[in-house]
């Protein structure tokens, strides 16, 4: 077998194992799931009526296209459920790294890449798994989509993206991290960014210095840009901003995570 092969084979495995370790621990994955889920409750039931009412001129004013506020308020809660399944990610590999499983994985005839690409692949089912639960739940609440099969294709690409950028960047603060509740807390990071973005109200409703900040962060073209695709509202320089935001983020951590990989853990 040529060594690519052995590449895609050995990829295939640690993907196997990082499925198999997410059936018999359930609880980082569940944890992962139901965050977001709690959060579309509780913002789409009990503050989403509040919030539409203290927007001047109405939500279709700020946000056209979103005459509802769970309409609006999905895609926000889609980008937050990539960044709280990311953290099953940085713990699962900072105990790894820690408990010495990763040191016996670099004395087997196995590609050193492998190790960190299985746990990409498996974030990355495991987080659309969750995005189709919380999808599932928003039109359960009343969400309605305008998006064309083909949009939907768009959303999940996006969505994708934003998944694989997230996993990397945890996966490095999973490496880097001392013990399991410090990579948890490192990977809270990108989970609670989105609280200051386009997620939960327009940025043009928020006072001046928090506007600016909400509209220059990396999350919210991402959100933008799926609540385009959604509601069939068009996105226009939103793709593009989120695609170079999450292209950077993911070479970010790659090179991070395969540093720390490569240099080993700190005794």
């Amino acid at each position: 077998m040529t060594a690519l092969g052995d590449a895609i084979r050995d990829c295939a495995t640690m993907f196997r194992r990082d499925l198999r370790h997410s059936l018999h621990y359930p609880a980082m994955t569940i944890s992962g799931m139901l965050v977001p889920v709690i959060f579309l409750l509780l913002f789409a039931g009990v503050f989403g009526h509040t919030l539409t009412a203290g927007l001047s001129g109405g939500l279709d004013m700020v946000a056209p296209g979103a005459t509802r506020y769970i309409d609006f308020l999905a895609p926000g809660i889609l980008v937050m459920t990539a960044g709280f399944a990311a953290e099953a990610t940085a713990v699962n590999v900072c105990t790894d790294f820690r408990e010495g499983i990763i040191d016996r994985f670099r004395t087997m005839a196995i590609s050193r890449g492998s190790v960190l690409s299985g746990q990409v692949m498996g974030s990355l089912l495991r987080t659309l798994l969750s995005a189709a639960v919380v999808v599932a739940i928003a039109v359960a609440m009343g969400f309605r989509s305008s998006a064309t099969p083909l949009a939907w294709l768009g959303v999940a690409g996006v969505f994708a993206m934003l998944t694989v950028a997230l996993t990397w960047l945890t996966m490095a603060f999973g490496l880097h991290a001392k013990t399991p509740a410090g990579a948890n807390s490192l990977a809270l990071l990108p989970a609670v960014l989105p609280f200051v973005s386009s997620a939960f109200v327009p940025p043009a409703a928020m006072p001046s210095g928090v506007r600016w900040f909400a509209q220059n962060e990396p999350f919210s073209p991402v959100i933008d840009t799926l609540r385009g695709l959604l509601t069939s509202t068009g996105i226009g320089d939103h793709a593009a901003v989120a695609a170079a935001w999450c292209a950077a983020i993911a070479l970010a951590g790659y090179l991070w995570a395969r540093s720390l990989y490569s240099r080993g853990p700190a005794r």
